[in-house]
């Protein structure tokens, strides 16, 4: 089973999001663009995800709820979760290792907390632009404390990434992949470091606008169950963690 898919999207709770970065809008163009699978992975929080699963039903597609957690070193780890009440048990969590710095609007962005139609019913006040009080080999094992699967972001940018900010790929803590923000970056790093070679590569939009989110271009090779195809998808890259 082939599936097409982007898990690296942020909605309009992330301050550096677009505001049209709604739940439908994103559902809704990752529809048009022939997805099959899309993950919400806000910066820090996850507080649009209830949201985001309703829409993601009413336009067909398959959601995952889960979260783009910035850790102490201000390293980008992409966090997906097998359901949302996982999911929000981390967001409360993390949420309390975010310091208490109040966000500018006009300075970083709005913080919209949206319902399954698209409504604001909330803001976040605090800033979700900063970095967590998670060193990173303590945020892979939260993650794994509420049953989720995380890998290093966008691992070919300077900003955020963790070869710009550590210098290299880590043996430890242990990724079984990785993601790249533009597959055509894959031998560059797989010449830096061949153990790449082995490891899955996910490559995500890491969308703040609409236009940003992936084509019907990036897909993985899944088994054929009575699982859904989400389940299957969080179960590989578990497997290839391991």
């Amino acid at each position: 089973m082939k599936v097409f898919y982007d898990l690296h999207i942020h909605s309009t709770l992330s301050p550096c999001g677009d505001d049209d970065m709604t739940v439908n809008n994103i559902a809704g163009m990752a529809s048009l663009n022939g997805l099959d699978i899309i993950a919400l992975t806000d910066h820090n929080t996850a507080k649009n995800c209830p949201a985001f699963l309703e829409a993601c039903k009413k336009n067909g597609v398959f959601g995952i709820t889960g979260m783009e957690l910035t850790t102490a070193e201000e390293i980008h780890v992409v966090c997906l979760f097998p359901t949302l009440e996982d999911t929000m048990a981390f967001d409360e969590e993390v949420y309390s290792a975010i310091p208490n710095i109040k966000n500018r609007p006009d300075v970083f962005g709005n913080q919209f907390i949206l319902d399954g139609e698209d409504n604001v019913i909330g803001t976040e006040e605090k800033l979700l632009l900063t970095a967590t009080s998670y060193m990173l080999d303590d945020a892979v094992e939260l993650v794994k404390k509420y049953n989720g699967v995380c890998y290093p972001a966008h691992i070919d940018r300077e900003s955020n990434g963790i070869v710009s900010i550590l210098g290299a790929f880590p043996e430890s803590p242990y990724f079984g992949c990785y993601e790249l923000n533009d597959g055509n970056n894959r031998e560059e790093y797989e010449s830096r470091f061949p153990f790449l070679k082995e490891k899955p590569r996910l490559v995500s939009s890491d969308a703040h606008y609409l236009w940003n989110i992936n084509e019907r271009v990036n897909s993985l090779e899944l088994p054929e169950t009575d699982r859904s195809p989400r389940t299957e998808l969080l179960e590989f890259i578990r497997s290839v963690s391991k």
